[in-house]
């Protein structure tokens, strides 16, 4: 598996030294110039690991890390100029995995990228369910059914991610409303219904996994 990295540094010609280091390594390569563009890759593209500047306009590095530590565990390398021993630490208290500054090593720092990888894609490998020939990669974010990839809308990979989560347990259709849509989503339960048979539908023989508990909600079992 190709894993991804995000580069986000202002200065084009540090960016593209470290995006060419990358590509030969073998990596995906997503480059940003600003933190708005950033969040905007993150949200679109399945990144597996973020390089980070601080020092840019509007926003800076660590609102960008703050940001994306609240939706995701996804490793990140502060990649900065600022030495001071109290910015370092608001890295680190922000969720950073690593601090690297400015001038450096290419060839460390790829060795730490490929030891956090090597952590994650660890961890990936656990995170994946199998049930005959249904695969589902909850940190790829992929479902496969006979080798053929099933494409799964964001919210329908969420519900299917939280099920699974909790597999065994019966969920209630408020609390799956609550915790997939969110505390302000203001439609009723019956989207959760609605996107259950959705679900059902795009799964095919896998369906009996998404079990129905009368007077409840939902189950995922295997």
């Amino acid at each position: 598996m190709q894993n991804s990295i995000l580069v986000v540094e202002d200065e084009s010609r540090m960016r593209e030294f470290v995006s060419l280091y990358l590509r030969n390594e073998g990596y995906k390569v997503v480059e940003a110039h600003t933190g708005e563009t950033a969040m905007k890759k993150f949200e679109i593209e399945k990144i597996d690991l973020i390089i980070l500047d601080i020092m840019m306009p509007k926003l800076d590095g660590f609102e960008v890390c703050k940001r994306i530590r609240e939706k995701s565990k996804v490793p990140i390398i502060i990649l900065t100029a600022i030495e001071k021993e109290m910015e370092q630490i608001k890295g680190y208290e922000l969720g950073a995995d690593d601090y690297v500054t400015k001038p450096f090593k290419i060839k460390v720092l790829i060795a730490k990228i490929k030891r956090l990888l090597q952590r994650l894609n660890e961890e990936t490998a656990k995170k994946v369910i199998v049930y005959g020939e249904l695969r589902i990669n909850l940190h790829g974010r992929e479902v496969w059914i006979n080798e053929r990839q099933v494409k799964l809308a964001p919210k329908e990979f969420e519900l299917l991610e939280y099920l699974i989560v909790n597999r065994g347990m019966a969920l209630s259709r408020s609390k799956i409303l609550e915790q997939v849509w969110g505390y302000d989503f203001e439609g009723g339960t019956r989207v959760v219904d609605n996107h259950i048979r959705k679900l059902r539908s795009k799964l095919e023989n896998y369906a009996k996994t998404i079990k129905t508990v009368i007077s409840v909600g939902y189950k995922f079992e295997v």
